[in-house]
């Protein structure tokens, strides 16, 4: 049974490292049998041929590349090899707050997200992008440019949903979910998807091409330094997390397709501040600071020396870590649903939004969700007020209205109320 030491919302689960030499790592991990990107069931049948019914039509190179290119480095098993290499999740010495977010946030996709502030050179962008040897594999329909989810309406694009109701068979394939990057540079219509010039100029027809939005569906688009984000990209993501769905007005193409996806950001408050607008759309905020601890810094510099050396060996040592932590978070996945939460906690979260004066419910049903999805990450299927206390500053520290006299963090003043309301 995994068990979570301290009280504090930087304290996760903690266990001792296998080697003789200790590792400052605070996550404690179950054994896996199961890890990387393998196609662990391929596509039952050839996808049938025929013209659609519709004026427009959808084309994705990328997405049909990224397929073949998994069906076939999932075949040879070569995949590790060739890819470039990616420093482990296991091995991030500490930033216990940052890598718990991220955590719930891939066991519960509806929490919304994760902003992550901090000083420069903290390892934001290195822990975010560790998280994808942790993503566990969806079940997707075969060829579809979205993701679209064979038995989920909402996660389902418009041929798919038409092609259920005709009650034809989808050929699915299982896949790990997929980590999109938003560059500061890229444009409208690279983000939301554009119309097809290739096609329109050699076969005549108004094709269109998928963007961004759609290659994140039911995965994770990632922003680094989203506060230098340009305005009229933040107002394409507001968009779309509003309400789930990305539509596209281009050169007398109308269409709309699911854009559900976990959003992360990260950036340096000195360069600028969020809108607020966007920020209140991140389920959870995570505060980063410089370790201070000379020895702790001198490990942090060893370990990326031996990384950026020989990274396939260095990988391989902490194989194990990586494959008993993806395992958790299988089965916490598969057993989020059966957790509860007691009618006096959600009494006492609502209690303590209302008393910080937190705009909406979001702020409610934000540290609802945070506070399950931890139990679960623990083994349990019980929510306690120790779950609540460890969540509920990440989940209301950027909902607080600002005061320009107010010297405290406010996480501080969350944590405050909450032991102030639940003792």
């Amino acid at each position: 049974m995994v068990s979570l030491l301290g009280t504090s919302s930087s304290s996760i689960l903690s266990c001792p490292r296998l080697s003789s030499t200790p590792l400052t790592s605070p996550l404690c991990f179950r054994p896996g049998n199961t890890f990387g990107g393998k196609l662990y069931r391929r596509i039952q049948s050839e996808t049938k041929k025929s013209r659609s019914r519709h004026h427009v039509l959808v084309t994705n190179v990328a997405t049909g590349i990224n397929s073949i290119e998994q069906l076939f480095w999932g075949l040879l098993g070569k995949k590790e090899e060739s890819a470039r290499p990616v420093y482990p999740f296991a091995a991030i010495v500490g930033q216990d707050e940052m890598k718990l977010c991220l955590l719930l946030n891939v066991i519960d996709p509806k929490i919304g997200g994760v902003m992550i502030m901090g000083d420069r050179g903290t390892g934001k962008s290195t822990t975010v992008r560790s998280l994808v040897d942790l993503l566990p594999e969806i079940t997707v329909v075969a060829g579809d440019p979205y993701n679209s989810d064979p038995k989920d309406p909402e996660f389902m694009g418009k041929e798919v949903r038409e092609r259920v109701q005709k009650g034809e068979e989808l050929d699915v394939m299982e896949t790990k979910i997929n980590m999109v990057d938003l560059p500061l540079g890229a444009t409208e219509d690279r983000v939301c998807g554009t119309i097809d010039i290739e096609k329109a100029l050699t076969e005549g027809v108004k094709a269109f091409e998928p963007g961004l939005l759609a290659k994140a569906n039911r995965g994770i688009l990632y922003v680094d330094e989203v506060n230098l984000l340009d305005d009229h990209l933040v107002d394409v993501l507001l968009d779309s997390a509003a309400s789930g769905w990305n539509t596209v007005e281009r050169e007398g193409i109308s269409i709309s397709h699911p854009a559900r996806f976990i959003l992360i950001g990260s950036g340096n408050p000195e360069e600028g501040e969020l809108r607020p607008q966007l920020l209140d759309r991140f389920g959870m905020h995570a505060q980063v600071s410089t370790v201070r601890d000379a020895e702790l810094r001198v490990k942090i510099v060893e370990e990326r020396a031996c990384f950026d050396s020989n990274p396939k060996e260095f990988r391989e040592s902490y194989l194990e870590e990586q494959m008993k932590l993806q395992e958790q978070i299988t089965s916490a996945r598969s057993n989020l649903s059966g957790v509860e939460i007691d009618q006096d906690l959600k009494v006492k979260i609502s209690r303590v939004c209302a008393e910080l004066d937190v705009d909406g419910l979001r702020g409610d049903i934000v540290t609802n969700r945070a506070a399950r999805a931890l139990a679960a990450l623990k083994g349990r299927d019980h929510v306690t007020a120790e779950d609540v206390g460890i969540v509920i500053p990440n989940c209301l520290r950027h909902r607080l209205r600002k005061d320009p006299l107010e010297s405290m963090d406010s996480g501080i003043v969350v944590t405050e109320k909450f032991y102030e309301v639940f003792s």
